[in-house]
């Protein structure tokens, strides 16, 4: 009696394995479409975002030169993420391996994002091509993240680059007395840009 007692435990387990695993395959391409449907919603939000901001930094440069653009990036740059996340019910924001805002700390996934896209970099990969997807459980529902690297370009090397004058860097550490975002070159990863939506 206890062998088949046994036999039937056995027979119970690898039912329920190969359901798991039937389902587990099925279910694939099901993601794969998700992530890739986001990366693409993603890329409008991140080219919006980019958008404004530079519109922005404009203005200010033009207006006033750098010391101004950087009370862009301190006041308007967190204004322009809040107002978008709220329009498309998304969490948008910027992150770095040296943030300037403390308030732009890279999380545990994100910090593995990052250090994926230095190794891609390495490798031979455009930065402007560098983005990456995934679905997540967090907190007990299902979400959607996307990053997208930001290179560094010429023109912000005046605020990130390796020779600040001093009114520029006075305001630097007037802004952000624990800055770490500095010291950069043209064609370095800035940092980038960071998404998450809750599946519905």
């Amino acid at each position: 009696m206890c062998l088949y007692v046994k036999q039937y435990h056995l027979l119970c387990a690898r039912v329920f394995i190969c359901g798991f695993f039937f389902l587990y395959i099925t279910a694939l391409p099901v993601f794969a479409e998700a992530t890739d449907q986001w990366s693409l919603e993603s890329r409008t939000y991140v080219k919006e975002f980019a958008g404004q901001l530079k519109a922005e930094l404009v203005k200010a440069m033009h207006a006033g030169g750098p010391v101004n653009a950087i009370d862009v990036c301190h006041i308007q740059a967190p204004s322009i993420a809040t107002r978008l996340s709220e329009q498309y019910q998304i969490d948008i924001s910027r992150t770095s391996l040296k943030i300037r805002n403390p308030g732009n700390k890279a999380d545990v996934w994100e910090r593995e994002v990052l250090l994926q896209f230095e190794r891609r970099k390495q490798a031979g990969e455009q930065i402007d091509e560098l983005e990456y997807s995934e679905i997540q459980q967090a907190k007990g529902e299902t979400v959607l993240r996307y990053m997208k690297a930001i290179p560094m370009q010429s023109v912000c090397l005046v605020c990130h680059g390796a020779n600040i004058n001093d009114a520029v860097q006075n305001q630097i550490n007037k802004r952000y007395p624990d800055d770490q975002a500095t010291g950069f070159k043209e064609g370095d990863i800035r940092g980038d840009f960071t998404i998450i939506k809750a599946m519905n």
